[in-house]
């Protein structure tokens, strides 16, 4: 699915993902062309570390949205508080197919708005 997300938001935004840490190549942020701001970053994380059930790595996609909306989907499987990010203000979306491919792009596309008027 992450794959599909970058391509989304090639087309929609002609943002690519910037691979930013040497000790982490698979990490991955989208940043907003006008303010330069992250807008969504991609990871590898372990399962466990996630307090999901399973072994293995899995990829997640953190983005910024509104606090109220985080606290309801947070009960939510396949939502957890923003992993590495301000748990108020993101929100980590299990990139494992728990979450519908449509959700995790209308969840981008609120980010990016977010992100695009602060």
């Amino acid at each position: 699915m992450r794959d599909k997300i970058f391509a989304y938001a090639d087309e929609r935004y002609g943002t690519k993902p910037e691979y930013l840490w040497k000790r982490d190549p698979d990490a991955a942020v989208l940043r907003n062309r006008r303010n330069r701001k992250w807008y969504a970053v991609f990871m590898r994380v372990s399962r466990q570390r996630l307090g999901l059930e399973g072994t293995g790595d899995v990829d997640v996609m953190d983005v910024k949205i509104d606090p109220d909306l985080a606290a309801v989907l947070v009960q939510a499987e396949g939502f957890l508080p923003g992993y590495h990010m301000n748990k108020r203000y993101w929100i980590t979306v299990v990139l494992d197919g728990s979450v519908r491919e449509e959700k995790a792009l209308d969840l981008l596309d609120m980010s990016y708005d977010l992100v695009e008027a602060s």
